[in-house]
């Protein structure tokens, strides 16, 4: 990429690399110091020089772009439920499809000072975003990453958002009763080859054995004994695991168990209704009715 380039040209340059037009002109705005909505400036300004060190760290980004590393890794933030998350490669990147479980747990959270946990948080992107939306909502997170909760406190301390994040393996640290449990575990299959797409991402974060499942299983086992009576447990999971996840809660007592679509219409979140007695208890008390 030459040192004389114009805003316009160097976007071109960008997209000869094999980038999209929308990408190159984020990596632009980043290196320039405007924010993302800023397109409209770039389209007013596509014949102003750019600076030999602006073309340097703009070559250098899109030729990281080229090579697949995630945009959001490049400028380091992604935004998610309207908040702007620093992420970096220690956690994954929140995806818009996660925010059909913030949307789902926001309709279930009780008035008042409703307790919630959010486990293993990474970037802290669902404990936060109901945090925002629900400030009187006592917000717990956990991730088995100590990095991740390093990220999740940054993000939290940006934004201003008391919530608490600790590290732990899922309940292993936790103590106390939730009104509402939420979790967006890993679910890939082993060996699954979408995982060629995420290399970039950390790997623990996304495995869960040769089903998918192990993580969700070991929550949905552990969920009771941390919910009230009528409290909720929420799930993200894999494009094809709504009928296995829904087994699952069923078979561990949980009622009014459903699933909900993420944007592309596909079956992404599932969850129910802890009524508060064990499934043995439950079958008694079903045979004397």
């Amino acid at each position: 990429m030459a040192e004389a380039l114009n805003c316009a040209q160097a976007i071109a340059a960008a997209c000869s690399l094999g980038l999209d037009r929308l990408d190159a002109q984020l990596l632009l705005l980043h290196v320039l110091g405007k924010p993302h909505g800023g397109r409209a400036w770039l389209i007013a300004h596509d014949r102003d020089p750019l600076s030999p060190e602006a073309c340097e760290r703009f070559r250098v980004h899109s030729q990281r772009r080229a090579s697949g590393e995630p945009l959001a890794y490049i400028v380091g933030q992604q935004e998610f439920f309207g908040l702007p998350l620093a992420v970096d490669p220690r956690v994954l990147i929140p995806r818009p499809d996660t925010e059909t479980l913030v949307s789902w747990a926001l309709d279930v959270l009780p008035a008042g000072r409703a307790k919630v946990l959010d486990l293993g948080t990474g970037s802290g992107a669902i404990a936060l975003a109901l945090k925002h939306a629900r400030p009187t909502t006592d917000v717990s997170a956990i991730d088995a990453s100590a990095d991740a909760v390093a990220v999740a406190r940054g993000n939290a301390a940006a934004l201003g958002l008391a919530v608490s994040i600790e590290i732990s393996r899922w309940f292993e640290q936790v103590n106390g009763l939730f009104d509402v449990i939420v979790s967006n575990p890993p679910y890939v299959r082993d060996g699954d080859p979408h995982l060629a797409a995420l290399g970039h991402e950390p790997i623990q974060a996304l495995t869960a054995g040769a089903d998918g499942l192990s993580d969700l299983r070991q929550i949905i086992a552990g969920a009771p004994a941390h919910l009230q009576a009528g409290g909720w447990l929420l799930l993200e999971h894999g494009y094809d695991q709504a009928e296995a996840v829904a087994q699952l809660l069923q078979e561990q007592g949980f009622e009014n168990v459903s699933s909900r679509a993420d944007l592309a219409g596909i079956q992404r979140c599932s969850g129910g209704r802890f009524g508060g007695l064990k499934p043995d208890l439950r079958s008694g008390i079903k045979s004397v009715r």
